[in-house]
């Protein structure tokens, strides 16, 4: 699937405090911890507890999450296909729906049970 003005537009305009409560539910549902998905935030985005904390009390956007966001460098990492879409094949000029993806794989990741060594990616050397 290709990614649309419009989409990049409606993912930017979401808050993530909708969105959390899902995340955890689904986390929790399958044996997962709030505290492994917030590892995953800090890894990807350099937000520790308090900052995850204060994204949901002001009900910011994803534009505003991930404009705040120190992306980890080895975000680029992340591959492979979710919700439809091919990250890897997401193009520049969508560089916000792009990582609001990078967040989605990650949880998604963890919600199937991954181990968090393989979720957190490092360069091999």
């Amino acid at each position: 699937m290709k990614v649309t003005a419009e989409k990049n537009e409606q993912i930017g305009k979401m808050t993530f405090a909708s969105v959390y409560p899902h995340y955890i539910n689904r986390l929790e549902k399958n044996g997962r911890t709030k505290a492994e998905f917030h590892q995953v935030i800090e890894w990807l985005t350099g937000f520790d507890n308090d900052k995850i904390q204060e994204m949901i009390d002001k009900k910011a956007t994803f534009e505003t999450f991930f404009q705040e966001a120190e992306l980890n460098p080895n975000a680029h990492l992340i591959k492979g296909v979710i919700c439809g879409y091919r990250i890897e094949d997401i193009a520049d000029e969508f560089e916000l729906y792009r990582k609001c993806r990078y967040l989605d794989k990650l949880y998604d990741e963890l919600a199937k049970g991954r181990k968090m060594e393989k979720i957190l990616r490092e360069e091999k050397t």
